[in-house]
């Protein structure tokens, strides 16, 4: 296991993997997330990542089924001291955008179904342009005052509409974000490191990106088109995004790495991740323990710098 690192300048320590709740109340039942949410703080981890709209998209699915099983095993558990738990508000339907009066209801829904008095980390789920920064965080300020959010941080958000919404924290004495949550695993890499990943550093700011297996790519799962009928939610929309020579290099280099240190590629992909600059933890998902034990192996993977450049070599966007 690694050292834990900071949410920013929140205060906040972390294990150096968050577990992804999207899948919770949709490919995991009940039972089954309660074993993974045991197994994954009796490994020694502690950042659980969800969001109101989890899992609304799911047939017969309302929204609130993550944090409302979340709640419910940590009042099976009374694991509550042993974890930190961030959610989001302003994508779900029910409960759009980033205004004061829809902060202040969903904050509620959240608190109530997750059966907690505070969130640790509360995190807008994406932009609000139709809302004024500085409405927004005042409003997530006056949660913190009122002690039911320990921080804040921005999901989704532009590299110029984060420098702003810290610009404003600053002129106003506002709470800032503390935490960026982008897409960044070792194929999608440009949309973090061109814009975001400056910015992160010039700020101090902890990164718990998601996709960091590029749903499912990076574990080697998807190694030909008849692979895509290994997943019927999304595999047919791998093949077709992953499934190229570029994506091919990358497999080919992970495989390489993992044999070398008894490792899968799920391992290295994540070891690349958590070896990045400003990385607080790469946000992962899984629906069995093994799946899980699997993942959180990946802390103690140390990549060496030529392992590590022959990562990045792989999956350089002009390489050929």
């Amino acid at each position: 296991m690694t050292a834990s690192r900071p949410l920013g300048r929140s205060g906040l320590q972390v294990q150096p993997i968050a577990f992804g709740g999207n899948v919770f109340g949709w490919g995991a039942d009940e039972a089954a997330s309660f074993a993974l949410l045991d197994a994954f703080v009796e490994a020694g981890f502690n950042l659980i990542d969800t969001a109101d709209a989890y899992s609304a998209w799911v047939p017969g699915n309302q929204g609130g089924e993550s944090e409302a099983i979340i709640g419910r095993w940590l009042k099976r558990s009374g694991r509550r001291d042993q974890v930190l738990i961030a959610t989001k508000v302003g994508k779900w339907k029910e409960r759009p955008g980033l205004s004061p009066e829809n902060i202040n209801a969903a904050v509620e829904d959240s608190l109530r179904r997750l059966q907690v008095d505070t969130i640790d980390l509360y995190q807008a789920h994406e932009d609000d342009d139709a809302t004024p920064l500085e409405a927004t965080l005042a409003a997530f300020g006056r949660l913190i005052e009122q002690g039911k959010v320990r921080a804040i941080g921005a999901s989704n958000y532009s590299a110029a509409r984060l420098r702003d919404a810290l610009d404003v924290s600053r002129q106003y004495g506002l709470p800032r974000y503390e935490t960026l949550q982008p897409e960044y695993n070792l194929y999608d890499r440009a949309g973090y490191e061109r814009e975001l990943a400056p910015l992160v550093a010039e700020a101090g700011l902890g990164v718990i990106g998601y996709y960091s297996l590029a749903s499912g790519f990076l574990t080697g799962k998807y190694r030909k088109p008849e692979d895509a009928a290994k997943s019927s939610a999304r595999g047919q929309a791998v093949v077709k995004q992953y499934l190229n020579a570029r994506g091919l290099r990358i497999l080919a280099a992970l495989d390489d790495i993992a044999a070398k240190h008894t490792a899968t590629p799920t391992q290295v992909a994540l070891a690349w991740l958590i070896a990045q600059p400003n990385i607080a933890a790469p946000i992962a998902s899984a629906t069995t323990v093994e799946q899980l034990h699997d993942l959180l192996a990946a802390a103690r993977l140390s990549l060496s710098k030529e392992e590590l450049a022959q990562l990045d070599g792989a999956s350089a966007e002009d390489a050929g």
